[in-house]
């Protein structure tokens, strides 16, 4: 008898619970699912991703597999679901719950087809998650955050894409962990409750609508430059400010390539080009 290989990823088929306006710019979505007790509980800024079936006919042509990315590009643009990528804000095993933050985009990314469906989700609605699976004797990979393992002051910084990424994080970072979180939101009314360390600042920079990294640029060079310099960065968020960052702190204030993760959540101008 041949031994099934167990993938480290699979679809999901899940449905609405819930769908929860946490401020102007966040929805909050819980899903459902009677197979979410195999979604693997990773935390940290554990990526998946999200298909929204825009048609019948596209979700009944949702490939699955090892190969399903190559699948599904091939098929006709009618048969192809929209997919976009999303950090887990919190899974429920047990109660057979995913919660997922999503970000409303104001402007031109008011027209991606994963704002047009978080805007009208409703509970019962359906959706394909691409996520880890819980069975799996292995790294599943779509993890970022990887500090070193000595410790030292971490520096956690990002736009509202980035948000729940860095809520996750902080849920998981161990009691005695220390330093500094720096978010960016459109509006004072996006500040949320996040639970973080005692020796952890969590920060909220409101950008009141101006242009992303307004706000988020000078307080990171500000942390770089500081008496008490992160061990180990992670910075997320909207594309040309997270590289610009990045450049800032390797290539002038001198940090370890290997001690600064950096991800573009997004770019500007670009429609859904990537979620939170």
């Amino acid at each position: 008898m041949t031994d099934t290989v167990l993938a480290p990823w699979r679809f999901f088929v899940v449905e609405v619970v819930a769908a929860r306006r946490l401020g102007p710019s966040f929805l909050r979505v819980t899903f459902t699912g009677d197979e979410l007790h195999d979604f693997a509980d990773n935390g940290f800024d554990q990526r998946i991703k999200l298909a929204f079936p825009e048609s019948p006919v596209a979700e009944a042509h949702l490939p699955s597999g090892t190969d399903w990315y190559r699948r599904w590009r091939e098929l006709p643009e009618d048969h192809r679901s929209p997919i976009r990528t999303y950090t887990v804000r919190a899974v429920r095993p047990q109660e057979r719950e995913l919660d997922v933050d999503i970000v409303l985009h104001d402007g031109v990314d008011q027209g991606g087809p994963a704002c047009r469906w978080a805007r009208r989700a409703r509970p019962g609605d359906r959706v394909a998650v691409l996520g880890p699976v819980a069975g799996y004797d292995g790294d599943h990979g779509g993890i970022g955050f990887r500090p070193p393992a000595d410790g030292g002051p971490l520096l956690l910084a990002g736009d509202e894409t980035a948000a729940p990424a860095i809520g996750a994080i902080l849920e998981r970072l161990p009691s005695d962990a220390r330093g500094l979180a720096l978010l960016e939101v459109p509006y004072p009314e996006d500040v949320l409750e996040i639970g973080a360390p005692s020796g952890v600042v969590v920060r909220w920079l409101p950008r009141h609508g101006r242009a992303p990294g307004c706000e988020l640029v000078p307080a990171v060079q500000r942390a770089a430059a500081g008496p008490d310099a992160p061990a180990y960065t992670w910075l997320a968020g909207e594309a040309g400010v997270v590289t610009a960052l990045r450049r800032h702190l390797v290539a002038e204030r001198g940090f370890d390539r290997a001690a600064v993760t950096f991800m573009g959540y997004w770019r500007r101008g670009r429609a859904d080009a990537q979620a939170a």
